[in-house]
């Protein structure tokens, strides 16, 4: 009997371990007064602009907590320096769900590097929210865990089309694309809308990261007559393809993906050739809540004080906000299950982009994209704010395969 007894005690406590053992997997990153929440981006590098992405989501964070933070509980954000190398990304992200026990993650710079934490995060079980990249990787198709909130670069590229040519009358559209997932997506984007019109591409070409001579791509792009080129390329390539363009007199329209969105930056870099340029943008627009624009920038200057408010900064803010929203929706009983539940019921949120909406099997929360243009170092206009995109998804996957 003694025997029994002991069996059925050491049986008891093996059940109660293990009960306890699935209700702390459930909380990780979840304390009384804490929630982990972990990202990554290039502090440094030839991509360390990007970096204002997750500086961005810093400033944010501090600026929940500052405010009591979410049902009594503050947020501990952690950021990772990756350089923008996929192996690096790995190591960052492996030391955040291993050692910081992160609850969820938010963010995470570029397609790349994204992919190759993709399947890590998700077989663990760990939400991820907003993957910085317009990738159709994150929702198509849908995980349960997973949840875009940037705009798909086939709908970014579709929206400049239609403006180029519902707006500005123009017939004859070129581009010069990285030969990659951005670039591609760009491109099949395009081609797609200009189908809708009866027209094609006069001249698609194509670049590698490391091409420092484009000077065959601008005469391609010239002797084409383009009267208004697509930039979906590198900062550095954009630069490139412009000045020399300048040189031979070929000045189009250029129209550039939101990669290239740091209007600042890129006005410094053209040496002001920037000027003119058209860019989409899904975020920071003056109209669309601008008292939370100021309450945004205000938190920058004091969070992070080295960090110009920009595109990718002004990303990071807007990239987070769905995050804070759902917890707040969760209430004080959080656990990832109920956090994911929360995401789902969001309709229509809107923080300072576009409206966001999720659904059990909707994983793409917008495909809507504004339109700027430069006029400035500082200065610009709002041509279209949020316009939103319908070419068919599926198709243009199966077009970038």
């Amino acid at each position: 009997m003694k025997k029994l007894t002991l069996l059925f005690a050491a049986s008891a406590l093996l059940f109660s371990l293990m009960i306890s053992g699935c209700g702390a997997e459930e909380s990780t990153g979840v304390t009384d007064d804490e929630i982990v929440i972990g990202s990554w981006g290039p502090l440094d590098g030839p991509a360390a602009l990007w970096g204002a992405v997750p500086r961005g989501m810093d400033a944010y964070f501090k600026h929940i907590n500052e405010q009591g933070g979410i049902h009594g509980r503050q947020i501990r954000f952690i950021y990772r320096n990756d350089g923008y190398e996929p192996p690096r990304t790995v190591s960052a992200v492996r030391q955040m769900v291993q050692q910081d026990q992160v609850f969820a993650f938010v963010g995470g710079v570029g397609t790349s590097p994204g992919m190759a934490v993709r399947r890590y995060i998700l077989d663990r079980g760990i939400p991820w929210v907003s993957p910085a990249s317009g990738s159709t990787h994150w929702a198509y198709p849908p995980n349960d865990l997973l949840f875009s909130t940037y705009p798909l670069y086939v709908d970014e590229a579709a929206i400049q089309v239609e403006y180029a040519v519902e707006e500005l009358g123009f017939s004859k559209i070129g581009i010069i694309y990285q030969s990659d997932d951005y670039g591609k997506g760009g491109l099949v984007g395009a081609e797609m809308q200009l189908e809708e019109y009866g027209l094609e591409i006069v001249a698609s070409v194509s670049t590698e990261i490391g091409d420092t001579d484009l000077n065959s791509h601008a005469r391609r792009l010239q002797n084409a007559g383009a009267e208004a080129v697509l930039l979906w390329v590198l900062p550095s390539q954009a630069t490139n393809i412009i000045q020399t363009s300048a040189r031979s007199g070929f000045r189009p329209q250029w129209i550039a993906s939101s990669t290239l969105s740091d209007m600042q930056l890129m006005y410094d870099i053209t040496d002001g050739l920037w000027e003119g340029t058209i860019f989409t943008s899904f975020g920071g627009f003056d109209n669309v809540n601008p008292e939370l624009l100021g309450e945004y920038r205000e938190a920058l200057a004091k969070h992070q004080p080295n960090v110009r408010f920009g595109a990718f900064s002004a990303a990071g803010f807007l990239f987070a906000e769905p995050v804070v929203e759902a917890l707040r929706i969760v209430g004080p009983d959080l656990t990832r299950e109920s956090f994911v539940e929360a995401l789902e019921s969001l309709e229509g949120f809107q923080g300072i982009g576009p409206e966001i909406t999720f659904g059990p099997d909707i994983r793409q929360g917008t495909r809507s994209a504004g339109l700027l243009k430069c006029i400035s170092a500082t200065e610009f206009e709002e041509l279209a704010p949020f316009r939103t995109s319908n070419i068919d998804v599926e198709e243009a996957i199966r077009r970038m395969q």
